[in-house]
């Protein structure tokens, strides 16, 4: 009798940041947009399970209405990308990183920011998923 004994490729593992933003947080806009706080609605391309409310991390699009702001864009629905989070990730390289408050920057369909300058520092991994954020940012950390 000659077992045969599969090799089993190993895939490296998927770093998943937590997410910790659901649907109904108040977060800042830190562009210059016009908008100064939003609410999340949704957020795109999240499927949890049955019964699981929708929640956001760093890099993430979400669907948003915004709630202060000028008076052209309140009561407005807009899609915005989660850029700093209060809640602590780890990244691949073992560095744990946290901001001091939620913050979002406006965008439109495709990913391209609608202000011309972001004010304060953003995460990486918002940067390496959403390049034209990066173009307009100050600092990135």
């Amino acid at each position: 009798m000659v077992r045969r004994i599969r090799a089993v490729l190993k895939k490296p593992p998927i770093k998943r940041t937590i997410r910790g933003l659901p649907y109904g947080a108040r977060v800042k806009v830190i562009d210059n947009s016009g908008a100064k706080e939003i609410e999340i609605i949704s957020v795109v391309g999240y499927k949890p399970s049955r019964g699981r409310y929708p929640q956001a991390t760093i890099g993430d699009m979400v669907v948003a209405s915004v709630k202060k702001g000028n008076p052209e864009m309140r009561k407005k629905v807009v899609r915005a990308i989660i850029v700093q989070m209060r809640q602590k990730f780890k990244r691949p390289d073992g560095w744990t990183v946290h901001f001091e408050e939620n913050a979002a920057v406006i965008v439109d369909e495709d990913g391209n920011p609608k202000g011309t300058e972001i004010k304060g520092p953003i995460a990486r991994e918002a940067v390496e998923r959403w390049p034209g954020i990066g173009k307009i940012a100050s600092m990135v950390v």
